[in-house]
């Protein structure tokens, strides 16, 4: 070959090669849309409950771009999403075995059965018999109503309602009406989590974001301080104070004050659940947002590794998040993080949730027929009483009932044939939760490594329950798009220009 025939040559690959580069550069540019433009980032939530899915939820409702600027992948150790939120089948019929209800002012998830088209279910009726026990009497019961005619059954169930009204009255007095005060009080700082974004900011802390609503005090001191000096009796705080609490936190009066007054909030009127089971909610959430869900898949690991991180799960799988979020309790979990994390040490207050469908035996509880025996029974406090609380769920026939048991121990098949005078059937289920609540409490942080590593479950120190799981989610959503996709938080307008009602409340 000579010098014009290599050089023709060496041209031809330079011109070839240049071509590639470009043809290379265009593609590359199609598949990222324009060279300005920054490739979706991942989103990894690690939990499927109400606060995983509401975190997904209120990303892609406050994302301009929702689907195209964020992938989401929520992993979920178990076969089925809801987290504690969960139903059991006894009998053919579907309960509640998790968290079972909500509050009338719970406007998020209000909202998501709106969004969802859920059917709200109210509570039967507002007029259970409750009968308080010491471990050998009854020390105090209201009356119940016996007919099961609807008609008849609505008059009669106002009139037992306000029966009970003056019994509670004449045994608690006007300490009553201070409860009712305190309850009131609380909850009306609690929807200033509603207001719109322009009077509400984003909150990097629980304290902060205590403080903003004017509830951290309730968190330094416990319940029962707080109902001495709110002027409650001690008959009152004894009796059915002490039964709220153990039943819906499995605690006495000596938890820090804004858990315990959530939990009084949880035994007024008005309470509500999801036909069918709660757990909807967060299926719903899941399935409206664009979501990649892993069941069966736990995660074991996760590494920062500077622009992004490294997950790996139980199943041999490696995954990489630019931003990942921890929605279920870190305190008995096996995640190794890296580097470690520092976060305060923490217990969960197990309560075991026991169905039996059968019959209460009268002779147990001092009485001499089980028709006698009230709709709840419920427990002071008191380290020798086996159980919290047993509530009549649905009865078949008068022989055959079932029931709900709350106790912070298992009950062993000895116990059970003690209290029931006959069982069909018996399930058994042991929940980690809630955190045991002390007084002062110290939070975890929301967010865990200075980084994009985020825990929702962090507010839970305050209160746990479906509605603040889904207020803290709101909040790390909202943390999110302003920290790494640098998102000013969006306005009033923005939001309702999808159509969905969200509530507001201006103080």
């Amino acid at each position: 070959m000579n010098k014009l025939e290599s050089g023709a040559a060496a041209s031809t690959v330079i011109t070839m090669a240049m071509m590639l580069s470009l043809f290379t550069f265009l593609l590359l540019s199609v598949s990222r849309g324009s060279p300005d433009a920054s490739p979706a980032s991942t989103v990894c939530i690690i939990g499927s409950g109400i606060g995983g899915s509401s975190v997904a939820h209120f990303l892609r409702k406050y994302s301009p771009n929702s689907t195209s600027s964020i992938k989401i992948r929520i992993f979920e150790r178990n076969g089925i999403v809801g987290g504690r939120m969960a139903t059991v089948n006894v009998g053919g019929e579907t309960f509640e075995a998790g968290a079972s209800i909500l509050h009338p002012k719970n406007f998020h998830a209000l909202n998501y059965t709106n969004l969802l088209k859920l059917k709200v279910k109210k509570p039967s009726s507002d007029s259970l018999s409750l009968g308080i026990w010491d471990g050998k009497k009854l020390i105090f019961k209201t009356v119940n109503s016996s007919s099961r005619i609807p008609f008849i059954q609505f008059f009669i169930d106002k009139v037992v309602s306000f029966a009970n009204s003056v019994i509670m009255f004449a045994r608690y007095g006007f300490s009553l009406l201070r409860m009712q005060s305190f309850v009131e009080t609380t909850v009306n700082r609690f929807v200033r989590y509603y207001e719109k974004f322009e009077a509400r900011p984003v909150f990097r802390t629980v304290d902060e974001m205590l403080k903003w609503a004017g509830l951290y005090n309730l968190t330094t001191r416990t319940l029962g301080e707080e109902l001495i000096d709110a002027g409650l009796s001690p008959l009152l705080i004894q009796e059915l104070v002490t039964v709220i609490t153990r039943i819906n936190y499995g605690q006495s009066v000596s938890m820090s004050a804004l858990a315990g007054a959530v939990s009084l909030a949880g035994s007024g009127g008005g309470l509500w659940s999801v036909e069918g089971g709660n757990w909807q909610m967060a299926a719903g959430l899941i399935n409206h947002s664009n979501v990649k869900l892993h069941l069966h898949e736990e995660i074991e690991s996760v590494s920062n590794l500077g622009d992004y991180y490294e997950l790996n799960s139980t199943t041999g799988n490696t995954y990489t998040c630019e931003v990942v979020v921890v929605a279920t309790p870190l305190d008995e979990l096996n995640i190794q993080f890296t580097p470690p994390l520092s976060i305060p040490e923490r217990k969960l207050q197990h309560t075991h949730a026991t169905f039996v469908r059968g019959l209460l035996n009268p002779a147990y509880f001092g009485l001499h027929a089980a028709s006698k025996i009230p709709e709840l029974v419920a427990t002071i406090e008191d380290p020798d009483l086996p159980f919290t609380s047993i509530s009549a769920l649905k009865q078949h026939n008068k022989k055959d009932v079932t029931y709900k048991i709350f106790s912070r121990t298992p009950l062993d098949d000895k116990l059970l044939d003690s209290i029931f005078s006959a069982r069909r059937e018996t399930i058994r289920i042991n929940w980690g939760a809630y955190p045991q609540y002390h007084a002062p409490e110290v939070f975890a942080p929301f967010i865990l490594d200075g980084g994009h590593l985020y825990y929702v479950n962090a507010f839970e120190n305050a209160a746990s329950t479906i509605e603040t799981s889904a207020v803290a989610a709101e909040n790390i959503a909202r943390l999110i798009l302003s920290r790494f996709f640098s998102q000013v938080p969006l306005g009033l307008s923005k939001l309702n220009a999808s159509g969905e009602k969200y509530f507001h409340v201006d103080l």
